[in-house]
């Protein structure tokens, strides 16, 4: 029998679970294959002893359904800058990919299918380099991956979105308020610009394009006569003002990432300061967006991609990641996929459909 190794890393994302599955089904199909996850990302494989969890048929039945990722993830341990703490409190970081490509190999794995996004892949990529027979699946609610048209857990996070938005109209029209989504995406506006247009918005703030605060302030007071009106803003927590930075706490020492958030609070703040009169409300959804059931869309997508996973390690195609591309699977090298972010193009035909059904950009 030989044995896959299956990681999922990063933030957690509807249709893990599904992505698990359609490995494990399709390797009992096949046959002459087990599959094992590690336990939160390579953190598993990294410990001793080494925490794995055989993903039988048993143990992912009917878990297409379920949010989360029944072998766990984290945003902490990446093996290329693992942090260390030291005797005084502080951290160091040290690259242990070597390690982990030996460990990989001394349990016996002879493939792994490494699940996650632009910060996961450039992992695949550099255990490819040192050697390990890999496979990337692309997974991130913000679909800022070039290499594919898109990525599983995108659709729900925006569908999710969409149904808070829907919630946020009624009240912002019936106590005559400006109120404010603040949405995920990081650096990628994905999610706002999908949600904006699903739900009407008439402003959309985007991490692609700084916005002027006199001209979001502007089409506000458009749509308010003798103080009766309402107006509602979809912002991206990568979004700024021109000029200014992105909303977040600062990286710590255990994690490398920036957590954005909070610039919904910041836009109600200066759309006060200056002199907005209606009142001005936000709420930032977080990782509400992250969670909960799949929606079919996410599910055959998240499948399929676990299928095709499958298929290129019996077909021996290392170093490539799963690609959703003119509606079809296909591949693409790890190092291609790592290699451009995924921006939201200002000429884009959704930027331009937004703004010829009245989307301001605040710009």
């Amino acid at each position: 029998m030989k044995k896959i190794l299956v990681t999922t890393g990063g933030g957690d994302c509807p249709g893990l679970n599904a992505v698990l599955r359609g490995i494990s089904r399709a390797a009992l199909t096949h046959g002459g294959y087990e599959v094992w996850g590690s336990m939160e990302a390579f953190n598993g494989i990294l410990k001793e002893p080494s925490e794995l969890l055989k993903l039988s048929k048993k143990r992912t039945a009917g878990i297409h359904v379920r949010g989360g990722t029944i072998i766990r993830t984290t945003n902490k341990g990446n093996p290329m800058a693992y942090p260390i703490k030291q005797k005084d409190g502080t951290f160091k970081v040290i690259d242990r990919t070597l390690e982990l490509a030996e460990k990989i190999k001394n349990e016996g794995f002879d493939s792994v299918i490494n699940i996650g996004g632009d910060g996961s892949q450039k992992i695949s990529q550099a255990l490819f380099e040192r050697g390990v027979h890999i496979i990337g699946v692309p997974k991130t609610i913000d679909n800022d991956l070039s290499a594919t048209d898109r990525t599983f857990g995108f659709a729900t996070a925006v569908q999710i979105a969409t149904d808070c938005f829907d919630k946020l109209v009624t009240t912002a029209e019936s106590h005559h308020r400006v109120i404010i989504m603040e949405v995920m995406g990081r650096d990628a506006g994905w999610i706002a610009l999908h949600t904006a247009i699903a739900g009407g918005a008439e402003i959309c703030l985007l991490p692609e394009i700084p916005y002027s605060i006199d001209k979001v302030l502007g089409v506000i007071n458009g749509r308010y006569t003798k103080g009766r009106g309402f107006a509602n803003i979809v912002i991206s927590e990568g979004a700024r003002p021109i000029g200014g930075t992105v909303v977040g706490s600062e990286a710590q020492d255990d994690d490398a990432h920036v957590k954005l958030g909070g610039v919904a609070n910041l836009l109600r703040h200066q759309l006060e300061s200056a002199g907005c009169e209606a009142q001005v409300r936000s709420t930032i959804l977080g990782h509400i967006q992250r969670g909960g059931t799949p929606m079919a869309y996410d599910r055959i997508l998240a499948t399929t991609m676990g299928v095709k996973a499958f298929e290129m390690v019996v077909s021996g195609q290392f170093g490539q990641m799963v690609s959703f591309r003119n509606n079809k699977l296909t591949a693409v090298p790890i190092s291609k996929a790592i290699s451009e972010y995924n921006y939201v193009d200002t000429d884009h035909y959704l930027v331009q459909a937004a703004r010829k059904t009245g989307v301001s950009f605040g710009d």
